[in-house]
C-alpha cells in the first residue's frame, strides 16, 4: 500500500479544518455556553450536537467489536460513501475501479466528483475475479469499491478473492457491508487491523430498522478516520439522530429477532418463487432481500404496481435483464405479493 501521505489529495493535507465551539473546550467541564451564538431558549434543541459523536461511538465499539478511533459516522452511508471520492481522489485525474453491477450511488458520487469509474463485470454467478479488478488498476487508481452481500445482486464477494485485492492493491478498498447483519460470513470490520488499506461500510437503515434516522457507518485504522473528520461538516450527525441510534441500541436484542425472523422468511419467499409459474430463476442472496428472473420484468412490475404492491424492477442493470429486486417484508406483506403473482397471467 502507498502511504496515507501519497494517497490523499494534496489541499486536504494542508487544510486547516474548521474549529467547532464545541471541539475547543474538549477535556473541561461546562455548564455557561456562550461560545457557538446558540438561543438559550428551546432546550435541549437550542445546542449543538456533539460533533464527534463520542457517546454514539463509545456503544458502536461495543457492539461492532472495533475500537472508537476506528469509527466515522455519517449522515446516511452516502456520506460515507462520497467522502473517500473527496478526500483521496485527484478530479479529472484520479479513477476508481467497481465491481459492476453493483450499488448505483458509488458511480453517481464519483461523477458528482469528476472522477473517472471503471466498472469490472462479475462472472454468470455474479462473483468477482481478483485478477480482473486488479487488472483494470493503473497509477491513477485510488480506489476499489466492493459491495458484499452485494446489491442488487445479494450474494457475498468470494472472501478469498477480496483479500487478495487488499495484498496487491497499493490503494484503499471499501467494502459496503450494508447487509452484512443478513449473512453467516465473518464481517471484514473485524480484519481492520490486518489491512491499512481497508475501510468498511455499514449502516442503521437495514437489520437496525433505522433508515428514516440516516446515520450511516464507516470503519478503518485511526488515521484514516481523522482524515474523514477533518473533511466532514461540523455537526453532520444531528442530535436527534444520536439519541435514536443509542436508543435503537439498548433494543440489540430485539434486533437480534428481526434479523432471525426476515432470514426465516427469506428461506420461505425463495422457495414460494421458485414455484410461480412467471418465475425463470431465484439467485442466492446473503442479505434482506434476493434477485429473481422472471418472465417480462416490466409487465410483472406494472401489474405490482397497480395492485399497490412496489418491488425493484433491475430489468435495465448490468446481468440483470428481465430481474426484480424483491426486499423481504413481513409475513402480511410476503403473502400479499406471493398471492398477487400467483394470479398473474402473461
Amino acid at each position: 500500500m502507498k502511504s496515507l501521505k501519497e494517497l490523499t489529495r494534496q489541499n486536504i493535507l494542508a487544510l486547516e479544518p474548521y474549529s467547532s465551539a464545541r471541539n475547543e473546550y474538549s477535556g473541561h467541564v461546562a455548564h455557561v455556553f456562550l461560545d457557538a451564538n446558540e438561543n438559550p431558549y428551546n432546550h435541549p434543541f437550542n445546542r449543538y450536537p456533539d460533533p464527534l459523536q463520542l457517546e454514539l461511538k463509545k456503544e458502536i465499539a461495543r457492539i461492532k467489536k472495533v475500537s472508537e478511533e476506528q469509527i466515522f459516522l455519517g449522515n446516511g452511508s452516502d456520506e460515507a460513501i462520497d467522502l473517500p471520492y473527496r478526500c483521496f481522489c485527484r478530479p479529472g485525474i484520479d479513477n476508481v475501479v467497481a465491481i459492476e453491477p453493483t450499488y448505483g450511488m458509488y458511480k453517481v458520487c464519483a461523477d458528482i466528483n469528476d472522477i473517472a469509474y471503471r466498472p469490472v463485470l462479475l462472472d454468470e454467478q455474479f462473483q468477482l475475479s481478483a485478477g480482473k479488478i486488479l487488472a483494470a488498476v493503473d497509477e491513477n487508481t485510488k480506489l476499489i469499491w466492493i459491495c458484499s452481500p452485494n446489491n442488487p445482486t445479494g450474494n457475498n464477494m468470494n472472501r478469498e478473492e477480496v483479500i487478495n485485492i487488499l495484498q496487491q492493491f497499493n490503494g484503499l478498498v471499501i467494502v459496503d457491508e450494508a447487509y452484512s447483519d443478513f449473512s453467516d460470513c465473518k464481517p471484514f470490520r473485524e480484519e481492520l487491523n490486518q489491512f491499512p488499506n481497508l475501510i468498511v461500510l455499514n449502516t442503521f437503515s437495514k437489520a437496525w430498522g433505522c433508515a428514516a434516522i440516516r446515520l450511516g457507518m464507516a470503519f478503518a485504522q485511526k488515521d484514516i478516520i481523522d482524515i474523514f473528520n477533518k473533511v466532514k461538516y461540523p455537526y453532520n450527525v444531528n442530535a436527534l439522530t444520536q439519541q435514536e441510534a443509542l436508543k435503537a441500541i439498548q433494543r440489540n436484542g430485539m434486533v437480534d429477532q428481526w434479523i432471525r425472523t426476515l432470514v426465516e422468511e427469506r428461506g420461505r419467499m425463495m422457495g414460494e418463487f421458485a414455484k410461480l409459474s412467471c418465475c425463470a430463476k431465484v439467485y442466492p442472496t446473503d442479505a434482506n432481500f434476493f434477485l429473481t428472473k422472471v418472465t417480462d420484468a416490466v409487465a410483472i412490475y406494472r401489474y405490482l404496481v397497480e395492485k399497490g404492491i412496489i418491488v425493484r424492477n433491475r430489468t435495465k442493470v448490468t446481468l440483470c435483464k428481465d430481474c426484480l429486486r424483491v426486499t423481504i417484508g413481513d409475513r402480511s406483506e410476503n403473502d400479499e405479493l406471493l398471492e398477487a403473482l400467483k394470479h398473474y397471467n402473461s
